[in-house]
C-alpha cells in the first residue's frame, strides 16, 4: 500500500477535458448516494459547464470532481470521488490540493461544498461548516432523475 503522503509517481491530476471517461464518472455518480440514477446526458452536460479534474494513475482515469465558478468570487465544488479500489493512499487529498491551487481558481471570496461522509478530508484544506446556515436557502429536488423529463414548455411528459 502506498504512503498517503507520497503516491505513486505514475498519478497525476489535470483539467485537460480529453481525457475523461464519462462512462467512468457515470458509472460513479449513477450509483452514489447524491446523484443517484443520474442519467448518462446530465452528466456528459454537467462537465461540459464546469471546470473538471481528473484523478489518473499513469492512463487509466481512478477520481473526478468538478468546480462550478465564476473563477473570480465563487465556486462551487461538486461530484468528488477516488474509486474504491484506490482508496486508502491520500489520493482525495492530492486531488483536493491540485484543485484549490489551480490558477483560475485563486483568490475567490467563498467556496461551498455538500458532504454526508468526508468533513474530514475538506477540513485539511482549510473547509469548516457554514457560520451563518440561516443565511443560506436551497432548492432542492433529489428525485429529479426518477421523474419523466419536461418538455419545452415546462409541462411533464406522459407515456
Amino acid at each position: 500500500m502506498q504512503s498517503t503522503d507520497h503516491p505513486s509517481p505514475t498519478i497525476a491530476v489535470d483539467t485537460d477535458p480529453s481525457r475523461l471517461n464519462l462512462k467512468i464518472i457515470h458509472e460513479f455518480l449513477t450509483n452514489s448516494y447524491w446523484a443517484r440514477g443520474v442519467p448518462f446526458e446530465v452528466v456528459e452536460r454537467s462537465v461540459r459547464g464546469s471546470l473538471c479534474f481528473g484523478l489518473y494513475e499513469g492512463d487509466r482515469q481512478i477520481g473526478f470532481a468538478r468546480v462550478i465558478s465564476d473563477c473570480a468570487t465563487f465556486a462551487y465544488l461538486a461530484d468528488v470521488f477516488v474509486l474504491e479500489s484506490h482508496r486508502g493512499r491520500g489520493l482525495g487529498k492530492v486531488l483536493i490540493a491540485a484543485i484549490l491551487g489551480h490558477a483560475s481558481l485563486q483568490g475567490l471570496r467563498r467556496w461551498l461544498l455538500a458532504t454526508r461522509d468526508a468533513h474530514g478530508l475538506y477540513a485539511q484544506h482549510g473547509f469548516v461548516p457554514l457560520a451563518a446556515p440561516g443565511r443560506f436557502m436551497e432548492r432542492h429536488s433529489p428525485d429529479v432523475y426518477a421523474l419523466p423529463p419536461s418538455t419545452s414548455d415546462g409541462s411533464k411528459e406522459t407515456s
